[in-house]
C-alpha cells in the first residue's frame, strides 16, 4: 500500500530553467578616470560661533540648491551692476509672512525696479500699513459670513481704486498714493511696497481676477475700475518686462495668476520685436506647482537664458537670497 504524501513537507523547488549570468569576464575601469559628481572640495565648512554672514555662505556645500542660490544671487547681482532690471512677483503669502521691510529696502537701494502682486498682496499691504495687522481666521469666520466683511479694508480701498481710474492710474499706483496722501492714517506706511513704489517712482502692478478677493463683495466695488486699472498695469508690467534683455525676473510664491500674467507678457514683448532671449527667470516657493515651473523657468527661457528653482519657505529663503545678493555685490 502506497504512503500518503506528507502534507507538512515543502515542496521540491522546480529547476530554474536560466542559468545565473558569468561576470568572469565584467570589464572596469579605474575609479579615478569617472566623473563623479560629488567631491570633498564641496562640502560644507562647520559653522563657527561669532562668523560672519560671508563666513557662512561661503562655507555652504557646493552642491545642489546651494549652486541655484549662487547662480541666482550672481545673477540679480549682475543685471544691478549693468543697469537692468529686476522684477519681482510676489504673491500675498509673502506679505502676510513679515517679508516687504526686506522688498522696501531692495527698492529703495535699487536693486530691486518692478514689483508685480495679485490682488490679495494689496489686502494685506494695505491692512498692515493701516492697522499694523493682518490675515484673518477664515475658518473662524466663514461659517458665520463674517469672514471678508472689514469695513476699513472694503471701502478704502475700493474708494483708492475707483479714484485710481478716474485719475488714468494703475491700480498699484492708485493704492500707493492714496497711501501716501492721507499718510497720517497708516502709522505703517514704512512697510508698504504699494506706498514705496509710489513715492520712488517704481512701477508696482496689481493683477486682479475679479471675485477672489474680499474687497470685490463690499458693496463699494466697481467693476470698471477694477478692471480698467488692473488692465491698464498688466500693459505696464508689460513695458517692464519687454525691455528687461539681460535682467531678471523672480517669481515669489505666486502659484498661478503671476506665472500666467508673465508668460503673457513675454509674449506680448516679443510679439512687438523684443528678443528677450538673455533673461534669468526663477520661481521661489515652498511647494512645486506645475505653473510656475512651466511658465516661469521653462516657457520663457526655450528662446535662450537660464531658468531656477528653489524650494523652501518664503520667511527663510528671501533673507537668504537677499544677504546671498549682498555677498555677491561685494
Amino acid at each position: 500500500m502506497a504512503k500518503p504524501p506528507d502534507r507538512n513537507r515543502p515542496p521540491v523547488a522546480a529547476r530554474s530553467l536560466i542559468p545565473p549570468i558569468n561576470v568572469t569576464d565584467l570589464k572596469t575601469y579605474p575609479l579615478k578616470k569617472r566623473h563623479s559628481k560629488v567631491r570633498v572640495s564641496d562640502f560644507a565648512k562647520p559653522w563657527r560661533r561669532g562668523g560672519s554672514f560671508g563666513q557662512f555662505y561661503r562655507g555652504l556645500p557646493d552642491i545642489l540648491a546651494v549652486r541655484t542660490l549662487r547662480a541666482v544671487a550672481k545673477a540679480v547681482a549682475t543685471a544691478h551692476r549693468k543697469g537692468r532690471p529686476v522684477i519681482v512677483g510676489i504673491g500675498a503669502h509673502v506679505v502676510k509672512v513679515g517679508l516687504t521691510p526686506i522688498l522696501v529696502d531692495l527698492m529703495q537701494q535699487g536693486i530691486v525696479t518692478a514689483v508685480a502682486m495679485n490682488g490679495a498682496g494689496i489686502i494685506h499691504d494695505f491692512e498692515l500699513a493701516l492697522m499694523g495687522h493682518t490675515s484673518e481666521e477664515v475658518d473662524a469666520e466663514i461659517d458665520a459670513g463674517r469672514f471678508g466683511m472689514a469695513e476699513e479694508t472694503g471701502r478704502i480701498l475700493n474708494e483708492a481704486i475707483v479714484k485710481g481710474h478716474h485719475d488714468r492710474q494703475g491700480l498699484g499706483e492708485a493704492v500707493g498714493h492714496y497711501i501716501n496722501r492721507y499718510k497720517g492714517q497708516f502709522p505703517n506706511r514704512d512697510t508698504s511696497v504699494l506706498a514705496t513704489g509710489a513715492r520712488l517712482g517704481i512701477p508696482v502692478t496689481v493683477h486682479v481676477a475679479v471675485g477672489t478677493d474680499i474687497i470685490h463683495m463690499h458693496p463699494a466695488a466697481d467693476g470698471a475700475a477694477i478692471g480698467a486699472t488692473s488692465l491698464l498695469d498688466f500693459r505696464r508690467l508689460a513695458a517692464v518686462v519687454a525691455g528687461m534683455e539681460g535682467g531678471v525676473y523672480l517669481n515669489l510664491g505666486s502659484a498661478v495668476i503671476l506665472p500666467e500674467v508673465f508668460l503673457k507678457t513675454v509674449s506680448l514683448g516679443r510679439n512687438l520685436g523684443h528678443a528677450l532671449s538673455n533673461i534669468t527667470t526663477v520661481n521661489m516657493d515652498f511647494l512645486s506647482h506645475y505653473r510656475p515651473l512651466t511658465n516661469v523657468v521653462r516657457r520663457p527661457t526655450q528662446k535662450g537664458g537660464k531658468g531656477y528653482a528653489l524650494i523652501g519657505h518664503h520667511e527663510i529663503m528671501l533673507p537668504l537670497l537677499v544677504a546671498a545678493i549682498a555677498e555677491e555685490l561685494g
